[in-house]
């Protein structure tokens, strides 16, 4: 990765985490102010997005850092244990807010909130940070397609709605005097955070299981080796991904009887093609004889 491609994922972690403070203390203000569930439930969601950016800020930061002796293939994966530790708090938080919603619906008498106005400004300002910070991080990610950035934005993305369904809470509250509003609303965000939550999660956890990647980009990757100049044919074609990295290893089948630089120069060439189709990836290619049998002594024979 460029320096200036960390740059820019810095500069989107540092936004995103200086968003989600400011939107924790307005919404502390505003929760003060009105006593509504909804702002709760939305103070809850960017308390948590403050925790996200922050680990997704240390994982861009340590994820940057180049390979070593000791991470023979960089620090990638501490972006996808962030991702899964973030996955499993606010997993608790929605738990939560939906668990005080429920017995307020059942209990039938819930309070209308306060001071809906301030309340409604709040969130107002909550929904046009957000905006310019996701209108921020996609440029960022268009440019150095980095995947905690582009999972930060998509987080961020789906706070716009219970933050809409806060703002049409303490509206009903308001001008309707429908109080049990509050408590829907803030069950339906619940919902939200709990599906967010689960997408995250999974991803990283497929992550860190060395899952293989999308289909699509292996078929993608076969189709260049296919058809690449000298390569008679391919097998164990292998893909996991590592936070942002993709790791690939590919075995082609070249003519034996050519010299060794000449196969060198078909396999670097690949690799080369390779990485221009998908740069985020590192890719390790073997080369065999065409028509080569297995050893017997091979324990994959």
């Amino acid at each position: 990765m460029s320096r200036s491609d960390t740059r820019l994922n810095l500069s989107a972690g540092l936004m995103s985490s200086a968003v989600a403070l400011t939107l924790v203390v307005a919404k502390l203000w505003a929760l003060g102010e009105t006593g509504s569930l909804a702002v709760a439930a939305t103070l809850a969601d960017s308390a948590m997005d403050l925790m996200m950016s922050l680990g997704a800020l240390a994982a861009i930061a340590y994820a940057a850092k180049p390979a070593d002796d000791d991470h023979n293939f960089g620090h990638s994966s501490a972006e996808d244990l962030a991702a899964l530790a973030q996955s499993l708090i606010i997993l608790v938080s929605a738990a939560v807010i939906a668990t005080v919603a429920v017995l307020r619906l059942m209990q039938g008498d819930a309070q209308l909130p306060e001071n809906e106005t301030s309340g409604m400004a709040i969130i107002a300002l909550s929904i046009l940070l957000t905006l310019a910070l996701v209108i921020w991080q996609r440029r960022v990610a268009a440019q150095t397609d980095n995947a905690v950035v582009k999972a930060d934005s998509l987080h961020y993305l789906g706070d716009l709605i219970p933050n809409v369904g806060a703002l049409v809470a303490l509206w009903a509250s308001s001008a309707l005097g429908l109080a049990q509003v509050d408590s829907v609303v803030a069950l339906g965000a619940a919902l939200i955070l709990a599906v967010g939550a689960v997408r995250i999660g999974r991803a990283a956890w497929d992550a860190l299981m060395d899952r293989q990647v999308d289909p699509d980009m292996i078929a993608g990757i076969g189709r260049i080796a296919q058809d690449f100049p000298g390569v008679h044919g391919f097998h164990d074609l292998k893909t996991r991904r590592a936070g942002s990295r993709v790791f690939v290893n590919l075995h082609i089948e070249l003519d034996g009887n050519q010299t060794l630089h000449d196969a060198h120069a078909i396999g670097a060439a690949l690799r080369r093609a390779i990485l221009q189709a998908y740069p985020r990836c590192d890719v390790l290619i073997h080369k065999d004889p065409l028509g080569v049998q297995p050893h017997p002594d091979d324990p994959r024979a």
